[in-house]
């Protein structure tokens, strides 16, 4: 059969072809290339400028870690801060899906976000100010299922501390307590 193969080379070359445009159709833009105004304060602009200052900084961090009342403390240089202040990063709440689901109470000094729905992992996000300036932002996480529930709060004062704390109970292994200090 003569007509087979042409047949079969545009078959794969259109097969590509879709794949390609299916693959670049599904990711999904950031909200800022969308030219959206975001809801919500911006964690992810906030934590990506704080790693960056701190990368540049090099601050000497007395950071203490512990797990279930036993702790360890040393003195050290974080090479990676994107990587350490992750957990305050993902919990940005600025996702187009969720854009009406936290009540949000303004005050002078603060702005509180409180989750609307149970299912949500970040419940709530307190960010205080002073003068225009974050002086602190704390995070709480919490996911749960049948088989754990994890609550995490995060704390972070610019040029202070970060905290994290992780609370986990796993139905058959039990409880772990988590909790990371790093003092500048």
């Amino acid at each position: 059969m003569y007509w087979y193969k042409p047949i079969q080379k545009y078959t794969i070359y259109t097969s590509v072809l879709l794949l390609l445009c299916g693959s670049y159709a599904c990711t999904k833009p950031e909200i800022k290339e969308t030219g959206a105004r975001l809801k919500y304060f911006d964690l992810k602009e906030y934590f990506k400028n704080e790693a960056a200052r701190l990368n540049k900084q090099n601050p000497e961090v007395d950071k203490t870690v512990g797990h279930n009342g036993t702790a360890e403390n040393k003195k050290v240089h974080i090479g990676d801060w994107e990587k350490e202040l992750n957990l305050f990063t993902e919990s940005d709440i600025n996702k187009p899906a969720w854009k009406l689901s936290y009540n949000v109470q303004a005050n002078n000094d603060s702005i509180v976000y409180k989750a609307k729905y149970p299912e949500l992992e970040t419940r709530e996000i307190i960010i205080r100010k002073k003068a225009g300036q974050v002086t602190e932002i704390t995070i709480v996480n919490n996911t749960h299922n049948i088989l754990y529930n994890t609550t995490e709060k995060l704390v972070y004062a610019p040029n202070a501390y970060y905290l994290i704390e992780k609370m986990q109970q796993v139905k058959i292994m039990g409880a772990n307590n988590y909790r990371v200090k790093g003092n500048f």
